[in-house]
């Protein structure tokens, strides 16, 4: 199996007053041909927003864009009335499609929010913007790999429009969890939090891993993790 790391330091970055950005593939002002994503996975940034900060309104379209929170609440408002906000545990998908509208928030005027935002390019174009969130509390995760996004919408996970299996997992040290990737599929590992070993190589958070061959992925925990995994179609 082969397997290529991009360390958390790598990423490219953003500082503002109010977010701190940490970007795995090319986004805004970051542009890095090496890294223009992986697959249908386009975007995944690491974001912190400061109390009382976010995105104001602003448009997308033809993405599949995925909010995962790690701490701290952010508050969601689109176009289509939808109005949210996220917690640690859940997972939000909105489609854009045609066109979206819609702003992004710390929910708290005290605390940060700490979240990944995650990009997916969509099986087709056109799709009609369309909205999800779900709640997937930690013992679902603990110790197993928790399926949190597909294109079936299976397991109660939320459907993602594209070939794209999205796992989340907590391990604490000495936990395993294994994957087998297909042939003619790939994968990515995100930490997100905490350490790991991926297949024997040491990652921790922000590192991101490229699975490029099929096989078997094993993940150990080597302290309180938080891991996503991604098997998609190339």
């Amino acid at each position: 199996m082969a397997l290529t790391i991009r360390r958390s330091e790598q990423r490219g970055s953003a500082n503002f007053d109010w977010l701190k950005s940490r970007h795995t593939f090319s986004f805004g002002h970051y542009h890095d041909p090496d890294h223009m994503g992986f697959g249908p996975l386009r975007v995944i940034n690491e974001d912190r927003v400061a109390p009382g900060g976010g995105f104001p309104t602003h448009p997308h379209a033809d993405m599949e864009i995925l909010s995962y929170v790690l701490g701290g609440a952010l508050e969601h408002k689109d176009s289509l009335g939808t109005g949210s906000v996220i917690r640690p545990g859940d997972v939000q998908r909105m489609s854009a499609g045609t066109g979206v509208r819609h702003s992004e928030f710390n929910a708290s005027k005290t605390e940060s929010v700490h979240f990944l935002q995650i990009w997916i390019i969509p099986e087709r174009k056109g799709l009609s913007p369309s909205y999800e969130q779900k709640t997937f509390d930690a013992a679902e995760k603990r110790g197993r790999l928790r399926l949190i996004g597909s294109r079936d919408g299976r397991d109660g996970s939320v459907i993602i429009h594209q070939d794209v299996d999205l796992y989340a997992t907590l391990l604490a040290d000495g936990e395993t969890v294994t994957h087998d990737i297909a042939p003619g599929r790939g994968g990515w590992v995100q930490v997100a939090r905490g350490t790991a070993r991926i297949n024997g190589e040491p990652v921790s958070q922000g590192d991101g891993v490229a699975v490029t061959a099929s096989g078997t992925v094993q993940i150990d925990g080597t302290s309180d993790a938080e891991i996503l995994l991604f098997d998609m179609a190339p």
